[in-house]
């Protein structure tokens, strides 16, 4: 299913930027997918890594074949491999990460553990991303009011 949030809702029409459901699935498959190469796609590629399911072993490696691909095509240059992450933190509903905490207590909110394990895995995902530094973290406030987690204190 194609998930786009609506804090993403200014660039998400045009897909100028990664999505949080593509780059959900780049951590899941392990592959860095820089901006520019993204920028080197068309609309029909970006689609299809939009589009294209990454879940089963089968559909991740799949994925990752397709992507490496589409970069080797589009710009001449395998791309790079990412660790893939064994447990992250997102399918961990029982623990909310410290990057979300420290986060949310610069705008004065506290996340109870009940509101983190009621959130999607992509939800979790994303307020990770958002949540680390050097990312868009202006996209923080509005990823928690858009899940609804604005009344926590």
């Amino acid at each position: 299913m194609t998930v786009f949030f609506k804090f993403e809702a200014d660039f998400v029409d045009s897909l100028r930027c990664i999505p949080m459901q593509v780059r959900y699935k780049l951590d899941t498959c392990g592959i860095k997918l820089k901006l520019s190469d993204w920028n080197h796609m068309t609309q029909v590629e970006r689609g299809a890594l939009v589009k294209l399911p990454c879940s089963t072993v089968t559909e991740i490696q799949a994925y990752q074949e397709y992507l490496q691909q589409l970069i080797i095509k589009n710009t001449g240059t395998p791309p790079t491999n990412l660790p893939i992450e064994p447990e992250p933190a997102w399918l961990n509903s029982s623990t909310v990460p410290d990057s979300i905490q420290d986060k949310a207590q610069e705008i004065g909110l506290t996340i109870t553990l009940s509101q983190w394990a009621n959130l999607t895995t992509l939800q979790r995902f994303a307020l990770i991303k958002l949540s680390r530094s050097g990312h868009e973290n202006h996209n923080f406030p509005k990823a928690i009011a858009e899940f609804n987690l604005v009344n926590s204190h």
